[in-house]
């Protein structure tokens, strides 16, 4: 394992992610998205967001990354206010899988995926071998070592998805972010990110993601938060949150939730 990788891992054990009573309203909004919300993210695990369009989900991973300033509340990274990070401690500790990006070079995958080592490297300085290196392990994590010469522009939605994966994961970050993962995914890929996720776990990241999704959700996750109307719903493990009378909640229309070969199945 790479030197700044050993240095990412050394922290205490405590919450990942420390929310409290966050409040966050954008100018000229009537309304808040989101309302007093306290939670927190279990370290090295993985933690699906989960609600309908428009709770508050995206908004909570801009205000994570320092995109957007809370109206109101804290939030604190391995016990540290966000606010004290530098801009480089930010980069070397979370990073962003979003739901798409216009890319407006032609760069090929890997030097689309080198932008993700940004963070390890000084003002004006080109990758180093390590870089490299770190770039074509990601790569291959995701499977897609084979296209390391092909224009980004040329590989398909789903494949781009997971090269923008790829360079989350060069990244080398302590916490994984991601908005919406599967929303350019067919089931073949869903099944090897669903994978991917379970397995970052194992070497020491923390994974947190938003869907709409509640059968992904429970694939992958360890804990799930319910997200309605920017307040906390539920928290807790996939058995005592992935419920009919939860999701039905959660929705605003009736679900059932059953259990096949182990794993619930939601209908609607």
């Amino acid at each position: 394992m790479m030197r700044d990788q050993r240095t990412a891992r050394s922290h205490s054990p405590e919450a990942a992610v420390t929310i409290h009573d966050l409040w966050f309203q954008y100018d000229g909004a009537r309304a808040s998205v989101l309302n007093g919300l306290t939670t927190a993210i279990t370290p090295r695990a993985v933690t699906a967001i989960l609600g309908p369009n428009g709770v508050g989900k995206t908004t909570l991973l801009n205000l994570l990354l320092g995109w957007l300033r809370p109206s109101r509340g804290t939030l604190r990274i391995f016990g540290r206010p966000l606010e004290e990070l530098t801009r480089r401690e930010m980069g070397q500790t979370l990073s962003l899988l979003p739901q798409e990006e216009h890319i407006p070079f032609e760069y090929s995958v890997e030097q689309y995926v080198l932008l993700g080592r940004t963070p390890y490297l000084s003002p004006l300085a080109a990758p180093s071998p390590s870089d490299r290196e770190a770039a074509r392990h990601a790569l291959t994590t995701v499977g897609l070592n084979e296209h390391i010469g092909t224009p980004v522009t040329e590989i398909s939605g789903g494949e781009r998805q997971l090269v923008m994966l790829a360079r989350s994961l060069a990244q080398s970050p302590q916490i994984l972010l991601m908005d919406e993962p599967t929303s350019h995914l067919d089931l073949s890929n869903k099944r090897r990110l669903a994978g991917l996720v379970r397995s970052l776990t194992t070497g020491g990241t923390t994974v947190v993601f938003t869907t709409h999704d509640p059968e992904f959700a429970a694939v992958c996750a360890d804990e799930l938060l319910l997200v309605c109307d920017g307040s906390l719903l539920a928290r807790g493990p996939i058995p005592e949150t992935m419920t009919a009378p939860l999701l039905s909640r959660l929705f605003g229309i009736p679900v059932s939730v059953t259990t096949v070969d182990g794993a619930p199945v939601v209908r609607w």
